[in-house]
């Protein structure tokens, strides 16, 4: 799933490659995607792009006061061509989803693998009619966001602190694979309860956090779509690097496996060397 740091890449992307243009077409691969029904995806045609921002993990393209927002979901993309296809777009077994084209013959399709198709797009002439925009938490890369506030933020949630890491209403942008890295970095149990975390704690894990993410976005800023997840995958310390070494002490990277998800963490640097255990056979480590 893309996180902030990709969208946040996509967004600089986008804002840079439609500077000027205007939308000539909107195509639906996908009657599902659209989860909007006024104003209708018509009203995009012939509005200039006049920005291009990010809201946690949604994007969002202002079209002459018109917003195009979408949300990639778990196996959702973007896919951008110079030249797009003549042929117009229809529904139907393709995984492209939604299709924009623009008046230098460019344009980008949303696609989705798989079978879930969480992928969302909308159409809305205020942002604050996304639901999931109006509903998050604060951005940990705002100037807002400092120690004191993230303090706070943790102190009133009684969660494990992976759980509220990921929460996208108690802080914006963050998921799986970097709450994992931001908590190998901090040197923290993914299972350690929030509210019971000490200052020195605290500390470690917001510079964790800034720190983890302001790396990653730099890592992917200027980079074309196609080659955001594989840079994604490459800059992963524990993430998705079960049974390798750890970069920081050498031990190996382990797994706790969910039913749909997983998790890494290296258990010297992370749990005092106990390793966790699987959360459908044993309680936590906390």
């Amino acid at each position: 799933m893309p996180e902030l740091p990709e969208v946040q890449a996509l967004a600089d992307f986008l804002r840079q490659r439609t500077d000027g243009l205007v939308v000539t077409g909107v195509e639906l691969g996908s009657f599902h995607v659209l989860k909007t029904f006024t104003p209708p995806p018509d009203a995009l045609v012939g509005a200039p792009v006049d920005g291009v921002s990010r809201h946690g993990k949604f994007l969002d393209l202002d079209c002459g006061g018109t917003h195009l927002v979408f949300h990639l979901a778990r196996a959702g993309w973007l896919r951008w061509s110079d030249a797009m296809p003549a042929t117009v777009l229809r529904p139907g077994k393709s995984p492209i989803a939604l299709r924009v084209r623009f008046d230098d013959s460019s344009g980008f399709d949303l696609t989705e693998a798989g079978t879930q198709k969480r992928l969302a797009a909308y159409v809305v002439n205020r942002v604050e009619d996304v639901p999931g925009i109006v509903s998050l938490g604060p951005d940990p890369l705002a100037d807002a966001f400092t120690e004191e506030v993230f303090a706070g933020i943790l102190a009133a949630h009684r969660m494990q602190v992976k759980g509220l890491l990921r929460d996208q209403s108690i802080v914006a942008g963050v998921g799986n694979a970097y709450s994992d890295e931001v908590l190998h970095v901090a040197k923290l149990s993914p299972f350690a309860i929030a509210a019971k975390l000490d200052a020195e704690q605290v500390t470690r894990l917001y510079a964790a956090l800034r720190e983890t993410l302001a790396h990653a976005v730099a890592t992917a800023s200027g980079k074309p779509a196609k080659e955001l997840k594989d840079a994604k995958r490459a800059g992963m310390r524990v993430h998705g690097r079960t049974g390798e070494t750890c970069p920081e002490c050498g031990d190996v990277v382990r797994e706790v496996s969910f039913a749909d998800s997983s998790l890494q963490y290296c258990a010297t640097c992370q749990t005092g060397g106990k390793p966790l255990a699987d959360r459908r056979t044993s309680k936590f480590l906390k």
